[in-house]
């Protein structure tokens, strides 16, 4: 005996497309319904082991029920492009799987189901259909069970449903359920049932009678007596409805049950078609790997295009590579490396044009014997400094090892493609392969997995190499494409003059590091300890008993059943204690005061107090943080490991955990931070003469607009006052609602709404050039910074208002903090080139968002400040000056 699964495909389709998020390839195709439908198949797939799998997808034509029903299914809205555009693609996958699918026209899916069901049981077959319409209730047997899995991003949770449990749920048979479903009618598909008739109703009558023929025979005897009379009154129209609820079990189909018999899923077709789609977590099903000569194999054993000579990449000693650049006279056209590491493997995957007399387009110089790290390290920066161009795969921590400065002409291919699509998850070799040379290579994680590069080397060597043959030849095969279309999107210059040497700068501030005392971070954690123990027994007194205060659950019988607190807000967890829900609170009684301050104690805590003390490098009593390129859409550099761009400004106590940054002995931090660089960005792109004018007289902006909003003069503003129109300036950047600011201001919708009227009529600019970013991104489906940085808006051609309101909010936005972030870049790589050029012993050492933070010594603080202040005010040319605040001291903490 053997197990069948059966899945009705647009419904899977369809449930999960609205249980998860939308997502998208690098290609702009969305992917969350086909990411979600695989999800519950693989899951279906592991709990049964099913030996046949069939899908059954609906046709788009009429169908018997159309044709006897002409309202059928009328009131059901279109699909979603974003949903329509998933379904060929699933069938295509589904059958680069080779799991069999079946459709036809004048059925629906359904009734092609219940037919299986009846065949398959026919022949004592165990069926599982999964199906997210609980009409297949009716199908449900003793060896028949109905599956209906809710989809989350989490996960998937599946309701089962064999005949008794049918029975179970709702008092009735499977086939009596038919009987239910009819008096019911189905507003879904547009089915009228019996007015006033719902399920409990109808359960109720078809457990007495158990059918609707029955019931209406003893209709006399139905309550409550409104049921009963609109039995009598729509008798014939509940027997029409029963007629259409009922599911075909004997459609004429041209099935062979052979032909659902599970093959090889995990191919090499599906593996390339889900590499495309980018379902990163799906390829981890893949227990091997498909090669790139076609064969499917053990990937130790693969023999490649990319690793033609033997079985592996082919192991060359430094004199031979360079020997064949020596032999090319001048250089190669281009050039490539990947996991240099003198410290651990001790080798480099280099990828140098083939040739006639040697054609290696890819292979790995080891460090062994005479072949010294040293000497491999000054090979490499020999060949890439003569070069005409090197590329690499991920060009920042290759800098750990050799020796390169922006003139080196070594690129990273990562940072171009993050260029011409920001919005991308990922930039590694094998998403470039993918979208740039329409080629499918196993990744890092395909290959080694968790595999570190020595455990590697000891124990995945064959695999190992085929990485570094792949690493390190695609960014060279990619570069000619990258090059083009940033040519052609206008980004070039972006790439060279600004992208590229900003990575030589995080390298060398990620080198420097900030110091940090560590006992005093020890005695700030205690402090904080102290006072978190403090509000801890506050709240406990407030309360009038002990609980687990960082518990929800808990939290929230305490405030709204114990204590009786309103905007109490039930979910399936309990009631929500979320940081709206407790801000709403604030006044209504001290304990919710008491619980926000400790919320705010403990993250500090575990992040900054505990967080931190684990990144101080034991050599130096250094952090080095990273800094990442390629995340954010809009160009914003990003900081993790830890992340000291959010290093806390707000509250005092938080702003004290900076006391612990301090310089080396002997030295000072200065830091020059971009005084409102948003507000004068959104002065020269909107070109308004108000706010322009207000910048070039270098008044009080805040306390400007509140003259002009709240009409009084402007000697007369008050602080509140001035708060709220700042409030105003910096949301309008953010494309802000009524709603957003009238929460933030803690005031009326309407007051906030005719706050932003009255804004616009002070800049009338602003709310030209807000309409004009939108209709912009709208036409060209991006939009665009200063110095060109294109930012994709797909969400503006959705049909869900929630994600066109968001892409106009990011259209709004996007120019002006792209911009900011381009000025930044282009203030740091000038500072660093300056402070370089003039043999300074002062050095850039973190960048948070619109700040630069040095490390001087005193003897050249003014010149560092000169510098600072020269360079980061001509970054760009505005219609408004560029202006800096600059400040300096012995800890981070008194820079503020």
């Amino acid at each position: 005996m053997s197990k069948v699964v059966l899945i009705d495909g647009h419904s899977i389709l369809n449930r999960a497309y609205y249980g998860i998020p939308l997502l998208s390839n690098a290609a702009g195709l969305h992917t969350n319904a086909i990411y979600g439908f695989l999800n519950i198949l693989f899951k279906v797939m592991d709990e049964e082991k099913p030996d046949h799998l069939a899908v059954a997808f609906d046709v788009h034509a009429p169908t018997f029920r159309h044709e006897i029903y002409k309202e059928y299914k009328g009131n059901r809205h279109p699909m979603p492009d974003e949903l329509r555009e998933q379904v060929p693609v699933l069938k295509e996958l589904l059958g680069a799987m080779q799991i069999f699918t079946i459709e036809k026209a004048g059925y629906e899916a359904d009734d092609i189901l219940g037919t299986l069901c009846r065949i398959y049981e026919e022949r004592g077959e165990d069926v599982s259909l999964i199906s997210g319409d609980r009409d297949m209730l009716q199908l449900a047997t003793q060896r028949v069970r109905i599956r209906i899995p809710k989809t989350k991003m989490n996960g998937t949770e599946v309701e089962d449903y064999y005949a008794e449990d049918v029975k179970k749920k709702y008092n009735v048979t499977p086939s009596e359920f038919i009987d239910m479903k009819a008096l019911m009618g189905d507003s879904s598909d547009n089915i009228p049932g019996v007015p006033g008739i719902g399920e409990k109703t109808a359960s109720r009558i078809i457990e007495s009678w158990h059918d609707i023929e029955s019931a209406y025979e003893h209709v006399s005897e139905i309550k409550p007596k409104k049921a009963s009379e609109n039995l009598a009154q729509y008798y014939e129209q509940a027997k029409f409805a029963k007629v259409l609820v009922t599911i075909k079990t004997d459609c004429d189909l041209d099935f062979d049950p052979e032909s659902t018999v599970i093959r090889d899923l995990m191919n090499e077709q599906s593996y390339a078609m889900l590499k495309k789609l980018e379902l990163k977590n799906i390829l981890s099903r893949f227990a091997e790997l498909p090669s790139d000569d076609g064969a499917f194999c053990d990937p130790a054993c693969v023999i490649t295009e990319l690793s033609v000579i033997g079985e592996l990449p082919k192991l060359v000693d430094s004199e031979t590579v360079l020997g064949m650049f020596y032999a090319n006279e001048g250089g190669f056209e281009g050039l490539a490396f990947s996991g240099i590491n003198a410290r651990k493997l001790s080798g480099a995957g280099v990828s140098v044009p083939a040739s006639e007399a040697d054609p290696v387009p890819a292979c790995f110089i080891p460090a062994a014997g005479d072949v010294t790290p040293g000497i491999l390290k000054a090979a490499a920066e020999e060949m890439v400094r003569s070069a005409k161009s090197t590329w690499f795969d991920d060009l920042k921590p290759q800098l750990d090892r050799i020796e390169l400065n922006d003139s080196d002409r070594a690129y990273d291919a990562s940072i171009a493609a993050y260029l011409l699509n920001p919005t991308a998850d990922d930039y590694h070799y094998d998403d470039i392969a993918q979208n740039y040379i329409s080629e499918t290579v196993p990744s890092r994680a395909d290959l080694l997995k968790k595999l570190s590069f020595s455990e590697a080397w000891e124990n995945e060597r064959g695999k190992l190499l085929r990485f570094l043959a792949c690493q390190a030849q695609i960014p060279r095969r990619a570069s000619d494409t990258l090059l083009r279309q940033l040519e052609a999107d206008g980004m070039l210059k972006l790439f060279y003059d600004m992208e590229m040497p900003v990575l030589y700068v995080l390298h060398d501030m990620e080198s420097s590091g900030i110091r940090v005392e560590k006992n005093e971070l020890k005695d700030y954690g205690d402090r904080l300890s102290k006072k978190i123990d403090e509000l801890e027994q506050d709240i406990y007194d407030l309360a009038g008993e002990i609980f687990n205060i960082n518990s929800p659950r808990q939290l929230g019988v305490i405030l709204f059943e114990k204590m009786n607190l309103p905007f109490a807000k039930k979910t399936k967890t309990g009631y929500s204690t979320s940081a709206d829900i407790l801000e709403k609170l604030e006044g209504k009684d001290p304990i919710i005061g008491k619980i926000l301050e400790y919320r705010q104690l403990t993250k500090l805590k575990s992040t900054y107090a505990d967080g931190l003390a684990s990144f101080i490098r034991p050599e130096d009593q250094r952090i080095h943080c990273n800094f990442k390129q390629t995340i954010t859409a809009t160009g914003r550099l990003s900081c993790v490991d830890p992340n000291l761009q959010n290093i806390p400004v707000r509250v005092e106590l938080g702003r004290l955990i900076r006391k612990v940054f301090v310089p080396d002995e002997g030295k000072l931090f200065i830091n020059a931070d971009y005084s409102q660089i948003e507000l004068r960005i959104l002065a020269h792109m909107a070109g308004d003469e108000n706010l322009i004018e207000a910048y070039r007289q270098d008044r009080d902006i805040h306390r400007i607009t509140a003259s002009e909003v709240f009409h009084v003069p402007f000697d007369e503003v008050t602080p509140a006052q001035r708060r709220s129109a700042k409030a105003v300036n910096f949301g309008i950047v953010y494309g802000i609602s009524s709603f957003g600011l009238s929460q933030d201001l803690g005031i009326g919708r309407r007051e906030a709404e005719e706050y932003i009227k009255q804004y616009f009529k002070t800049y009338p600019g602003i709310r030209e050039f807000l309409d004009r970013s939108v209709a912009q991104a709208k036409e060209k489906g991006y939009s665009l910074t200063m110095f060109g940085r294109r930012r994709p808006v797909p969400e503006l051609s959705s049909k869900n208002f929630a994600q066109r309101n968001f892409g106009e909010r990011v259209a709004m936005n996007s120019p002006i903090q792209g911009t900011a972030a381009d000025i930044i870049k282009i203030a740091m790589v000038n500072v660093d080139r300056r402070l370089k050029k003039e043999n300074m012993k002062s050095k850039l050492i973190l960048q948070i968002h619109d700040e630069l933070l040095t490390e001087a010594v005193p003897e050249e603080a003014d010149e560092v400040k000169r510098i600072l202040d020269e360079e980061m005010c001509s970054a760009a040319e505005l219609a408004v000056p560029l202006v800096v605040e600059m400040n300096s001291g012995y800890n981070w903490y008194e820079l503020k």
